[in-house]
């Protein structure tokens, strides 16, 4: 019987990076599809990874090598961003516009990803226009290797919770309303894992221990989680160990992924869980089932109710969010034998969001600036030295205005390579904001109401803050982070609220080395999609 060569080379290439100990390879082909979906009972057309909603699952451990064939048979461009993964020396994978030329329809793309140096749960999500709309979601779980210690005992499950806001409209007319200068007002509801009232179920058994895995993947709401009658134990958020708290109810803002452990120790009955949302005027909830193994007792009566609008209550809990300093991360040496506290910050940068009308339309901006896309990503025209895509700079790395002037640009932010930066987060605005930096992760140092000065570094947790990579700052308030810039490449920081993502509110930080080195940044991949002025040039291999 004949072998195909192919198939043959890329076996023998295998064996053999197994027995020089590289770190494992995991295959995945995703075909992206639109199909009918009833989330909120109302026939749409969503978009389906593999015929699914939410998409698919990705398992893996720290350090797997993930390579992600993705077919676009929708009849727009597609791309996917990978919330939370860091893509170290790797900036060509983050999927984003500024780093990655769109899938476009009846084409594929293939994502090298590596979770380098990660534990812990994100999710993946379409990044172009307002396609998170309508789905293409789905959970990354990165586990640690087995040699590395887990700072509890591992559960009987581990549970998926993928929540968020919900519109009845589709993405398209979505985006169409917003390009008008308008407003799409409130979501029409809420879901958990792509499903309205009662339509998901969480099966446990009782007297056993299981892991939730909670992300807010919703367009622009925070929401609060809690499940009847039990009590949940915080153990990670997004990548970081924390110290064990308990609590009945958790706020988790836009883009934001945290783990918690529930014993299954209650009556053999089935129970809501829950999820509403906050500082909305209009409360939505939604449920699931916590089904108990040969339970008889279905849910009935009226869902345990949680916060709604109070703020000092989400701020108090945010307060309570501790690194375990005597955990591992992923590797062994434990979280706390970093010393954030004790490096002092080379720059200080002040981001303040408004919501400015530009031409006479609802526009967002950071620092006076209202991103607009160039016409070739920003990455590409680093690499390829394209002239007139953007200038660096053209972001100040703080304003003095919080009266809402800004005008438009493709704004670019210089960051050095290894500095160590302060970054305040300083909201004028009555609502709440969610940021997110890419290919990092920050300490989450401080966070009150008013002003920042520098005062305010004197109320600073320099000890055992938790680390993590997208951050909510509460109305009329400050929230400051350290950052190690120790990640070279282009990356995206931008409002977690999606609207404000779209209309503006984002930019990009180029983080350089000047020895262009491999050791630094991976070089541009073979099978980069190239697109705009970029288009015919030639790549170098990886």
């Amino acid at each position: 019987m004949k072998m195909n060569v192919g198939i043959f080379i890329c076996a023998l290439f295998l064996v053999i990076n197994s027995i020089n100990g590289e770190d494992p390879y995991r295959f995945f082909t995703w075909k992206v599809t639109y199909g009918n979906i009833y989330p909120l009972g109302v026939k749409q057309q969503g978009i389906l990874i593999n015929g699914q909603f939410p998409g698919p699952q990705i398992n893996c451990v720290t350090n797997d090598n993930l390579i992600i064939s993705v077919y676009n048979y929708l009849n727009e461009p597609f791309l996917l961003s990978w919330n939370g993964l860091q893509h170290r020396r790797n900036s060509w994978q983050d999927g984003t516009y500024g780093t990655t030329c769109p899938i476009p329809p009846g084409k594929n793309f293939t994502y090298m990803l590596q979770a380098k140096d990660q534990i812990g749960s994100f999710f993946y999500f379409p990044s172009l226009g307002l396609q998170k709309a309508a789905g293409g979601y789905g959970g990354i779980k990165i586990y640690s290797r087995p040699r590395i210690p887990v700072p509890f005992p591992f559960p009987a499950g581990d549970h998926t919770v993928l929540a968020g806001d919900w519109y009845k409209r589709g993405h398209q007319r979505l985006r169409h309303i917003l390009d008008m200068g308008k407003s799409i007002s409130h979501p029409d509801g809420l879901l958990i894992n792509g499903r309205g009232w009662n339509g998901y179920t969480f099966e446990v058994q009782h007297g056993k221990t299981y892991r939730f895995r909670i992300s807010n993947v919703g367009l622009s709401t925070s929401i609060n989680f809690r499940i009847q009658g039990h009590v949940m134990k915080l153990v990670e958020v997004e990548g970081s160990h924390t110290v064990q708290n308990t609590y009945n109810s958790l706020d988790v803002h836009v883009g934001q992924s945290l783990s918690v452990l529930v014993t299954a120790n209650q009556a053999v009955r089935d129970y809501y869980v829950v999820v509403s949302s906050r500082f909305t005027r209009r409360v939505l909830m939604t449920t699931a089932v916590l089904h108990y193994h040969n339970s008889k007792i279905g849910v009935s009566g009226t869902p345990p109710g949680g916060p709604t609008t109070q703020i000092a209550w989400s701020v108090m809990q945010a307060r309570t969010f501790r690194w375990n300093l005597t955990a591992s991360g992923p590797r062994p040496n434990p979280q706390g034998s970093y010393h954030y506290g004790m490096i002092k910050p080379s720059r200080t940068i002040m981001l303040s969001n408004s919501a400015p009308w530009i031409n006479g339309k609802q526009r967002y901006a950071v620092n006076g600036v209202s991103f607009v896309a160039g016409d070739t990503p920003l990455k590409l025209a680093d690499h390829f030295k394209i002239g007139g895509v953007y200038n660096l700079g053209s972001i100040p790395d703080r304003t003095t205005s919080s009266n809402g002037n800004a005008y438009l640009s493709t704004s670019v932010m210089h960051a050095d390579f290894r500095s160590f930066a302060e970054i305040v987060f300083q909201n004028w605005e009555d609502t709440v904001q969610s940021w997110h930096i890419d290919g990092y992760s920050f300490f989450v140092v401080g966070m009150e109401g008013g002003q920042w000065t520098q005062a305010s570094r004197s109320h600073y947790n320099l000890r055992d803050t938790v680390a993590r990579s997208t951050v909510q700052v509460y109305p009329k308030a400050w929230t400051a982070i350290y950052i190690a810039l120790d990640n070279v490449g282009m990356w995206n920081i931008r409002s977690q609220d999606w609207v404000r993502q779209y209309l503006g509110q984002q930019f990009y930080l180029r983080v350089y080395s000047p020895a262009h080195s491999w050791r630094d940044e991976l070089p541009i991949p073979k099978n980069a999609l190239l697109c705009g002025r970029a288009r015919g040039r030639h790549t170098r291999p990886l």
